[in-house]
Formats: C-alpha cells, sequence, structure tokens
C-alpha cells in the first residue's frame, strides 16, 4: 500500500529506539524528555501513522489538547483501515476537552459508534445511551472508584458522592481515558467497566456535607437517601458504601456488592474504627446505628433535608456534626 507517494514500511531500528526510551521516560513522568525523542520518531518515519498516535498520546498525558488533536489528525490520515482505530478513540478524547462537537462526533462514527444527530449536529452529542460506569478519581493518587452514568464515549456525570480527598463533587463531569482499568460486577451478572479520569470536565455548584447519623436500622438510612434524590440531589452512607482496596484489587474484576450480611468481602482492607463495610462491624451485629453519611445539597437545603427526616421518626434517627468537606 502508498500512502502521499510513500510505500509502507516497517519502522527502522532508530525509530523503534526512540520510541521504546520516550515510553520509558513517559513511565518516568518526563514528558518533556520523552516528548523531545517522540518528535524525532516522528521525524525519522513521518508516513507512519504510529509516530503520530504516539505523540498524540503524550499531549493526551500532558493535557496539552490542542497539541493532541493536531497528531491525532496526522495519525488518522495515515491509517490504513476504515473503522475501529485507537487514533480516532485518542482524537474524540481531544475534541471532547476542547468541545470541538463536530470533530468529535466525527471520530466516534470513525471509530464505528452510533452518533445520534448525525456528523452535521453542531452540538455535544447526546443521547449515546452508553449506560453506567465507574471512574477512579485521582488515578495517580489518593484514587477513589465512583460510579456515574456515560454522556458520550470520553465523558461521565459522577452519581456517587465523592470523598472530600478526591476534590471532586456530585454532579461533577469528568473526562476520562478509554482503555478501561477494572471492572464492577453485580449479584445479577452485569459488569461494568472503570475507567481512569483523566481530567475535571465540568464542576459542580452543589457542596459534599459528611454527618454523623443515627439510624436505627437500614430502612432509616435509606429514608434519608430517598428524600435527598427527591429533592433533586443525594445522600451516600459512607460507612456502607466504602471500601478500602489495594491498587491490585481496585484494578481487577471486582464484585459491587459492598459486603452486608455474613458474608466478609476478603477485598476490603478496611479496619475497625474506619470506612468500609467491615470496618463498622460489631461484634455480634451487622448494623451499627452511628452512621457516617455524605451529603450533596446546597446549604439552604441540607439542614432542613435532616431535620425533616428526624421529624419523619424521632425515636428512630437523630443527626449531628453536619461539615462541609468540599
Amino acid at each position: 500500500m502508498r500512502i502521499f507517494g510513500k510505500g509502507r514500511h516497517r519502522p527502522s531500528a532508530s525509530w523503534r529506539q526512540a520510541t521504546d526510551r520516550a515510553f520509558t521516560l513517559i513511565g518516568d513522568g518526563r514528558y518533556e524528555d520523552a516528548g523531545a525523542l517522540l518528535t524525532r520518531a516522528a521525524d525519522l518515519e513521518p508516513w507512519l501513522s504510529e509516530s503520530w498516535f504516539n505523540l498524540a498520546l503524550l499531549h493526551k498525558f500532558r493535557h496539552d489538547w490542542e497539541q493532541a488533536r493536531a497528531a491525532g489528525l496526522r495519525a488518522v490520515a495515515l491509517l490504513d483501515r476504515e473503522t475501529g482505530a485507537p487514533d480516532w478513540w485518542n482524537v474524540g478524547i481531544a475534541a471532547t476537552a476542547l468541545q470541538d462537537w463536530p470533530l468529535a462526533r466525527r471520530a466516534w462514527q470513525a471509530y464505528g459508534l452510533k452518533v445520534p444527530g448525525g456528523a452535521a449536529a453542531a452540538g455535544e452529542p447526546h443521547g449515546m445511551d452508553l449506560g453506567s460506569a465507574a471512574v477512579r478519581l485521582s488515578p495517580e493518587g489518593e484514587a477513589e472508584v465512583v460510579w456515574g452514568r456515560r454522556l458520550d464515549p470520553a465523558r461521565l456525570e459522577i452519581l456517587s458522592i465523592p470523598l472530600p480527598s478526591s476534590g471532586r463533587r456530585w454532579g461533577e463531569v469528568v473526562l476520562h481515558d478509554g482503555v478501561p482499568h477494572g471492572e464492577r460486577t453485580t449479584a445479577a451478572g452485569h459488569s461494568y467497566p472503570v475507567f481512569d479520569e483523566i481530567e475535571l470536565w465540568a464542576p459542580s455548584p452543589v457542596p459534599t456535607w459528611v454527618v454523623l447519623l443515627e439510624a436505627a436500622g437500614e430502612a432509616d438510612r435509606d429514608a434519608l437517601e430517598r428524600l435527598a434524590a427527591e429533592a433533586g440531589f443525594a445522600a451516600e452512607d459512607w460507612s456502607s458504601s466504602v471500601r478500602l482496596l489495594c491498587r491490585m484489587c481496585s484494578e481487577s474484576r471486582m464484585p459491587s456488592d459492598e459486603g452486608d450480611g455474613e458474608h466478609l468481602d476478603p477485598h476490603d482492607h478496611s479496619e475497625p474504627g474506619h470506612p468500609g463495610p467491615l470496618g463498622h462491624r460489631s461484634p455480634g451485629a451487622l448494623w451499627v446505628p452511628e452512621r457516617e453519611c455524605g451529603i450533596a445539597a446546597p446549604a439552604g437545603l441540607v439542614r432542613g433535608l435532616l431535620d425533616g427526616w428526624v421529624a419523619d421518626s424521632p425515636d428512630t434517627r437523630d443527626w449531628r456534626d453536619l461539615e462541609e468537606v468540599c
């Protein structure tokens, strides 16, 4: 096959050495040095789509979206297959970061995905119906996996209430990578990918609060979560929903069951007195009335929400120590 008059050939030894060394440097976080090597590789083999794919990948790691888009477009111009190339996926991520919706639509369609509205539509792609997924916030730091709704192949709206250490809020939209690192399964047999966050795409104005609840039973806890949802916001019992996992467990295929009941989750690394289904056990009982709960709600609503919850069953419910944390 010939492209722009140049015959396709195997990359030279110099190209391979420069590229291999560049990805070693990328692994060490030395992006500037890696960029010089990948630029040299592209100069050596400008007719290889891989040269530009690698540069686009580097620019994605650096969150330099203009450069990622430019290199990505050069890569796809040299492709020798019509659909399914990861080069198009990287173009889609860069275009989404830049809100270049015509290019994002073109990229997802070229990859082989159905995009409602067609390529001529100007706005962001709605209605792709990609379902739920999990995203790993701050994957290189104090990582936390939360649940959300996929808006398109590169964005997810957070529906869990993240812990304050993540710096993220309920309702925020994050840009995420295309290759899952891990999977979460349900008792019904469904599986959901876990993507790594790249960066915050759209912030949320709704603050995160932490409060200590006294809830006599699970039904009392569930009632608060329902009240918050009915108000258009969220409450989450962190005492049950948070599991402390090692990196290997987090990036593997894991059940999303939070460990309620008699089953002891061997992957839960929490300790007594700390978040997690095992950390909140007490001798001879599975339910501890004192619960640490996260609430996502405006300042003018949160206290009224809690007071209303208590008023519905004052003998079995109470709250204290409300604090805004994010």
